[in-house]
């Protein structure tokens, strides 16, 4: 796994101060999946308006009826599409014992296949 870690960390780790400064988390990059059924929800619609580096809100749904461990994905409070199923089994289990979650795009790109669309990073957060 990687080590991310945010700015006052990276700076107190150039310096050699305390590895973590107060009220900064380390992230670790648990995933990079692509986004699966962009097409089936309002990816299409929103793609021009998103850019790499933003927030993507991730949400468990058990309830889900053709997968349990559904990880929904949403932009902006609006659903874009999941974390695909064959990447989903340990993120889905880390959310459902509370592990704080955090994804981001990665990479957007312009293409006729639906799964080259969205490149997204997930994190685990780290107190």
């Amino acid at each position: 796994m990687t080590l991310v870690t945010t700015g006052a960390a990276l700076a107190s780790l150039l310096l050699g101060m305390p590895a973590l400064a107060q009220g900064t988390a380390a992230r670790l990059i648990l995933q990079t999946s692509p986004l699966a059924g962009f097409q089936h929800h309002a990816g299409p619609a929103l793609f021009s308006l998103m850019e790499p580096g933003q927030f993507l809100t991730l949400r468990r749904e058990p309830d889900n009826p053709y997968d349990p461990l559904a990880v929904r994905v949403e932009w902006r409070g609006v659903q874009i599409g999941y974390a695909p199923r064959a990447d989903n089994v340990d993120l889905a289990r880390l959310m459902d014992r509370g592990q704080a979650v955090e994804a981001r795009i990665l990479h957007l790109q312009k293409s006729r296949d639906p799964w080259k669309r969205v490149l997204m990073e997930i994190y685990l957060l780290e107190p």
